[in-house]
């Protein structure tokens, strides 16, 4: 968007009660660590990773133990990422120093200012990208898995005011910790493609239907073409 402006809200760690937030375990932690896990298999033989908002652990567990190297990153020092900072700036890394960088329900947490800058710099260190994201509103389920053959077919309804718009300068969302959610205007699903493939291809995206508040996105990074292109 062009006549996005930076304003006074800058990144910030999200305000929460981390005791709590790290003894808590949910059945999606699990779900998410496997997609993860299968995305990253189906981009090849890559093994070296950048995980963006590490929260509990239980993911950046699951992949060393798979075989990958991870780096941690995150902006709030309490959770002990290796390296502390905001994505929208990751200048401490150099270009393509990993094969991926896992966003996983982080970008919503950015003021919307700083989105394109964060797509940016992740696009520049990482050969891929996993970019998961939150989906607005309450979610209804409808799904046909009989349990024979590969049938699997799932049809979703997402109640929510579809006329809302965010201000994406505030976080009015998810208990002051969203600036913007899948599926909200200015971020219905051809908005957030028009955003990523300035800097990537989309190699798929689909609604995460064993967590239905997620949309996932897995990415290839048009960096080096993009700097073979200006040589």
């Amino acid at each position: 968007m062009d006549s996005e402006q930076f304003s006074s809200e800058t990144p910030h760690p999200m305000p929460i009660d981390h005791g709590q937030w790290l003894s808590e375990l949910h059945l999606c932690n699990f779900v998410n660590a496997y997609y993860q896990y299968r995305d990253l298999q189906s981009l090849g033989g890559g093994k070296s990773l950048l995980m963006v908002g590490p929260g509990q652990g239980l993911e950046t567990a699951i992949l060393r133990w798979r075989g990958f190297q991870v780096t941690t990153f995150d902006i709030d020092d309490k959770f002990h990422p290796d390296v502390v900072g905001s994505v929208h700036d990751l200048s401490m890394f150099q270009a393509e120093s990993f094969d991926a960088v896992v966003a996983s329900h982080v970008l919503e947490h950015l003021p919307v200012t700083y989105l394109d800058q964060a797509l940016a710099e992740i696009a520049r260190v990482g050969r891929f990208a996993l970019v998961y994201l939150p989906v607005h509103g309450r979610h209804v389920q409808f799904r046909l898995k009989p349990g024979f053959g590969d049938i699997d077919k799932s049809a979703i309804i997402d109640l929510f005011n579809y006329m809302k718009k965010p201000t994406g300068m505030q976080p009015d969302y998810m208990a002051g910790q969203h600036y913007w959610e899948v599926g909200m205007r200015g971020f219905r699903l051809h908005n957030l493609i028009g955003r990523f493939v300035q800097w990537f291809e989309v190699l798929q995206h689909y609604r995460n239907t064993d967590w239905l508040a997620s949309h996932n996105f897995v990415l290839k990074s048009r960096h080096a073409e993009q700097n073979r292109g200006t040589l």
